[in-house]
């Protein structure tokens, strides 16, 4: 769960799957408690994540078509086996022309035609090529630019496409959440990150120095002269833009990245670029205002487009269109991006098997067609009924807490109510389904497939511009293995995919369920009271309803937890960075301490049952903990430290426990314990 503060979505946290790989047992009992996942070796009062996952972990071995391995890969193996039998179904039917059911079949077909697309090469993107290569003015350029970015897509996953120097998108102002405003955003690198292109260490020159040999390896299997002259080229290009890229924590800052100009204020700032004609190009001349990201960025890219000659940007566009297609074209392309992207950038072995990465492609491309179906078969109403409860709990145990709250004043209380009372919950499923009509689809044109699908989820989010908001649109598929809090919506989203165990069981015990899945709804309702999710009301805006004496409160808490997160060390000499993470770990610490109050109040004052030898308290911290356990290759864990806004799992377990007086009491820890903190050491907020 990630937080999505401006428009789209923020996610828990995700990885792809595996259906098999020699995995432990899973299957939830009555309890909900994975005994055969434990190692009572370890005493929980010293590593209680270890305690719950230990013999898990010892057994695990990571699939070789995945770089990690956790829950939410168990889930999303589950539902790609689900998936993979309803698309075989469509598959093998009659279907009418022009339906979902063909779209579905159709692309799935285009994606798997192996032979068809080994034997085309790089003919489908033959004719961007030729456009590129008569590229001759800066007005082209920026024509250029603008047709690619309605080839980068726009929906719930379908890029990467192809990237230009920024991104423009359509989302709800922060400020004015009731209607929608233009948003530019830093873009234009290969690499996840500006550190991957200035880091010194031996590790990270020779990860820039592959990635160079990639570039020129994408050059060499489309046929064109000087590739490794053009990826020093496109490497220096990079670097040129990457300069200016502002860092992750910065990019976390909802007020700095906050900057609503006219279009004239645009230009001034940008003088060597026409956003007139850019906006005509896309359909979006008739906006007044745009809100910037990163201003500094802007002014940068203006003078690298300035500066750079033409054919240096001829280069750079080529690689960055062989280089969002590669995923779709010939096998050679296929195998370069995974060399470098798969087992490079993350250590894994193996790529997935076509028929996964196809389930992928329908996911991307035209996902609400393919929910409908996994939803009617995998998702009941007695399961969104049980959940709405659950929420509706959280929502009263966050209430009850307000009450109690000790450093906040009435007015902030006052404030904070009316927020959690307009929280819109969106659980399963979207009462409006996207509609994929226009999009064609055929069994024999991938590439074009997937243009096409990008063209629309471009148009549906440019054509938003000058409508009023729709808060009940679902920006994710309902069967994604994750949740999602949107601070301009308020709203807290719980796709079907993650509504089953360990997360959800509708069978099992009450303590284990509020321990996880009640955890889950705490995580993503903290969001909306995070460092930076509290920075909006309860009707998405961006605007301070804090006291001065509040706010310098609850920073001081934020703070402390910050300082508490970067002392833990995943990997020997890196620790985590508490200021990224501090989103995450606030919803975890808050969500959990939600939800165990949720649990007591739900049991009216009576005890909750011993099962399994644990008492009911034991139990919801088991919960939580079952949730988090997962493994990760060492190149992945590097790449998590520098990108990710999450802990690793061990962390989002532990590190909440040690701060829970509940904890400390279920479990009978003390002094002298690996997890005991001193009371005044413990940090609580909400």
């Amino acid at each position: 769960m990630r937080n999505i503060y401006l428009a789209a979505s923020a996610a828990i946290l995700i990885a792809a799957c595996s259906e098999n790989g020699g995995q432990p047992q899973t299957e939830s009992p009555a309890s909900g408690v994975i005994l055969e996942n434990f190692d009572t070796s370890v005493r929980p009062q010293d590593d209680f994540y270890r305690y719950v996952n230990g013999a898990y972990l010892d057994h695990l071995e990571i699939p070789a078509d995945k770089s990690r391995y956790s829950v939410f890969n168990e889930l999303a193996d589950r539902n790609e086996a689900y998936l993979k039998v309803i698309v075989d179904d469509v598959v093998a039917a009659d279907t009418e022309t022009g339906s979902e059911a063909q779209k579905v079949a159709d692309l799935y077909k285009s994606f798997t035609d192996t032979a068809r697309i080994n034997e085309l090469g790089v003919a489908p993107i033959g004719d961007e090529l030729a456009y590129i290569a008569k590229l001759s003015s800066r007005e082209d350029l920026i024509d250029a630019f603008a047709h690619f970015a309605a080839q980068r897509g726009g929906g719930f996953g379908n890029g990467p496409g192809v990237v230009i120097p920024f991104s423009f998108s359509v989302g709800q102002d922060a400020k004015e959440a009731s209607r929608y405003r233009g948003f530019l955003s830093q873009s234009g690198l290969g690499l996840p990150d500006r550190e991957f292109y200035f880091l010194e260490d031996e590790k990270s020159r020779q990860l820039l120095a592959q990635y160079q040999d990639y570039i020129a390896k994408l050059f060499e299997l489309a046929g064109l002269d000087d590739a490794g002259a053009k990826a020093a080229t496109v490497i220096a290009m990079e670097k040129a833009l990457a300069q200016h890229h502002w860092i992750r924590t910065e990019n976390r800052d909802r007020d700095k990245t906050y900057n609503k100009v006219t279009l004239d204020e645009l230009q001034a700032l940008t003088p060597h670029f026409d956003w007139s004609r850019y906006f005509t190009a896309i359909g979006t001349a008739a906006q007044d205002t745009v809100i910037i990201r990163q201003p500094s960025y802007l002014e940068g890219f203006n003078q690298v487009f300035a500066d750079a000659p033409i054919n240096e940007w001829k280069t750079y566009l080529t690689f960055k269109l062989l280089h969002g297609y590669a995923p779709e074209l010939s096998e050679d392309f296929v195998n370069a991006n995974f060399d470098f992207f798969g087992r490079a950038m993350q250590g894994t072995p193996e790529i997935q098997p076509r028929w996964k990465r196809g389930l992928a492609r329908i996911n991307a491309d035209i996902g609400h067609s393919l929910g409908k179906l996994y939803v009617a078969r995998h998702f009941t109403p007695e399961a969104k009924q049980r959940m709405s409860e659950l929420v509706e709990n959280l929502r009263a145990a966050f209430s009850d807490r307000l009450d109690t709250l000790e450093w906040m004043s009435a007015e902030t209380r006052e404030q904070a109510r009316d927020k959690l009372n307009k929280f819109r919950p969106q659980i399963g499923y979207p009462d409006k389904w996207r509609d994929y009509s226009s999009i064609e689809i055929k069994a024999d044109d991938l590439i074009g497939n997937v243009k096409r699908a990008h063209a629309y989820a471009f148009r549906f989010n440019m054509d938003q511009l000058g409508k009023p908001v729709d808060r009940e649109d679902w920006f994710i598929n309902p069967q994604l293995v994750n949740a999602f809090y949107s601070s301009t919506r308020n709203a807290i989203v719980f796709p079907a995919g993650i509504l089953q165990p360990p997360f959800f069981d509708i069978e099992a015990d009450d303590a284990v369920n509020y321990g996880a899945i009640g955890g889950v709804i705490g995580h993503e309702m903290g969001h909306g009271f995070d460092d930076q999710g509290s920075k909006s009301d309860g009707e998405g805006n961006l605007r301070n309803w804090w006291t001065e004496a509040d706010k310098a409160e609850f920073v001081k808490r934020t703070d402390a937890l910050v300082a508490q997160y970067n002392q833990f060390s995943p990997l020997e000499n890196l620790h985590i960075n508490g200021r990224l993470t501090l989103g995450e770990n606030i919803g975890d610490l808050g969500g959990l301490s939600i939800a165990y109050r949720a649990y007591k109040l739900s049991l009216d004052g009576q005890g909750g049952p011993e099962v399994d030898g644990y008492t009911a308290e034991q139990r919801f911290f088991i919960g939580w903990a079952q949730i988090w356990r997962n493994k990760m290759r060492e190149a992945a864990a590097r790449r998590q430290l520098i990108l990710d806004s999450h802990s690793r799992g061990e962390f989002r377990a532990n590190g909440v426990m040690m701060n829970m007086p509940a904890f400390y009491e279920a479990f009978d820890v003390k002094e002298g314990d690996g997890l005991y903190r001193p009371p005044e050491d413990r940090i609580s907020i909400w």
